[in-house]
């Protein structure tokens, strides 16, 4: 990636993780140790009744509340795979719609937090593949499993039964224990999952594309989680050097375009090449100054081409940011790993 395009980058993902930690209103200390949490409640009798199983937002995380993870895919979870049968696959799978899929997380214990078997209940719940997402409103139950997680690594499932229409999804995992309680809980996902070992997102996508064949269209949902309309900025950030041939345009839909429009047209590495669409150079842009209205949930179509056969698969990251508590804040509010491969014939 060239110096110019590493620069479009920095400024957001750094204000995320200086600004997030004014969100808390207890500290994560408190809570790990049986101080009273958010909603008035204790979490845990007594520092040795708390157990802590987590399940990691990357591949580095170790349970520790908030994580790091704000400068990576911390809506990637590698705990966290689709695969189409009961039998657990060696990598995730995108769902098929109708199918009856199968949701293996991984929980690992202990955490940092506290130590012995925890016993409760994972829940998964699913959305429309996007940026942010606010909960519980955006979030659609799929099923849960209680069970005990012992010292080690738990490997369990979930049936996702009749997949629906939309296809493409975001997941959450969430790990309810009355002694492994949640640290924070607000609107925003994007914090819950950085501030709660025991909540999890997982939102990526694999997109077969054959070489000079037609573009192949996902989904991208948008959110706002604060109670008035805010501007938000669509990122695009390759995970390495960019495949020669790929093209991404991004539709936004004659609302979000004139809304857009309206803003002045902010933006870096992208150009107007339809009625509602912008060409987006994939080797790092940025759509600026997007409104969203309060509890909706615009979706944006993304679309991507190969010019030519791919030797490797190439990974996009497509984020959403902007406000999570104030006006003018600039956070990491969630995103997509696009993976683009070579379609099979």
């Amino acid at each position: 990636m060239s110096t110019a395009s590493t620069r479009l980058f920095r400024t957001p993902i750094v204000l995320f993780g200086a600004v997030l930690a004014a969100l808390l209103t207890v500290s994560t200390s408190s809570a790990a140790l049986g101080g009273d949490i958010a909603d008035g409640s204790k979490a845990g009798a007594t520092v040795s009744a708390r157990t802590d199983a987590f399940m990691q937002d990357i591949a580095s995380d170790v349970g520790n509340e908030p994580d790091g993870a704000i400068y990576s895919s911390f809506f990637n979870s590698p705990d966290v795979k689709i695969c189409p049968s009961g039998i657990e696959c060696a990598s995730h799978t995108n769902p098929v719609v109708g199918s009856t899929s199968h949701i293996f997380v991984k929980l690992r214990n202990p955490g940092p937090y506290g130590s012995g078997t925890s016993s409760g209940t994972l829940r998964a719940y699913y959305t429309t593949s996007g940026g942010a997402a606010n909960w519980p409103a955006h979030w659609t139950p799929i099923g849960s499993r209680s069970l005990p997680v012992t010292p080690g690594e738990t490997v369990t499932s979930i049936e996702w039964s009749n997949v629906p229409s939309i296809g493409h999804f975001c997941l959450l995992l969430r790990w309810e224990s009355e002694t492994d309680p949640m640290n924070f809980e607000g609107t925003a996902t994007s914090v819950n999952t950085q501030y709660n070992n025991n909540i999890v997102w997982k939102n990526a996508n694999t997109v077969p594309a054959a070489p000079g064949g037609p573009p192949v269209d996902r989904p991208y949902a948008l959110a706002n989680a604060l109670p008035v309309p805010a501007d938000f900025d669509l990122v695009f950030r390759p995970a390495e050097q960019v495949k020669p041939g790929v093209r991404v345009v991004v539709d936004l839909g004659p609302e979000l375009f004139e809304r857009w429009v309206r803003g002045g047209r902010g933006g870096e590495g992208v150009r107007v090449v339809g009625r509602s669409q912008l060409e987006v150079d994939p080797a790092g842009a940025q759509i600026r100054g997007i409104l969203i209205d309060p509890e909706e949930r615009p979706v944006v179509r993304l679309s991507f081409a190969a010019g030519e056969a791919a030797q490797k698969p190439y990974v996009l990251q497509v984020l959403q940011i902007g406000p999570a508590r104030e006006l003018g804040e600039k956070f990491v509010l969630g995103g997509v790993d696009y993976t683009i491969v070579a379609a099979r014939g």
